[in-house]
């Protein structure tokens, strides 16, 4: 019984800064690699920055030097800290993990952020 619930998204200005929280239960995720993607309207789900169970991080170029992953493993909680946020990181973030070929999703937390 995998679920990830996310939290954290709302309205900001651009230049602002919001982190997001992924709260996974039914899995371990300092043995699992975590990520967050990410879906603008009319676009593809895309992969906005991952975590393995190793440590090692990997970030979208559109991402880079702005948005850090990171986890607690006593909270069982992976973060996303998004600063000097653009207009075009608006979208539905989604939490994400693979485990044995299956494909488990969070609800996703909706980020908007205005010109």
């Amino acid at each position: 019984q995998v679920q990830l619930v996310e939290s954290g998204g709302g309205l900001v200005q651009a230049g602002g800064s919001l982190r997001l929280s992924c709260v996974a239960s039914g899995i371990i995720i300092s043995i699992n690699t975590m990520g967050w993607y990410r879906q603008a309207p009319g676009k593809a789900r895309e992969l906005v920055a991952e975590i393995t169970g190793g440590g090692r991080t990997n970030y979208a170029d559109a991402v880079k030097g702005r948005f850090t992953i990171s986890r607690d493993n006593a909270k069982n909680t992976v973060y996303l800290q998004m600063n000097t946020l653009k207009p075009e990181d608006t979208g539905v973030y989604y939490c994400h993990v693979q485990r044995v070929l299956k494909h488990y999703w969070g609800q996703g937390t909706q980020v908007t952020v205005s010109s």
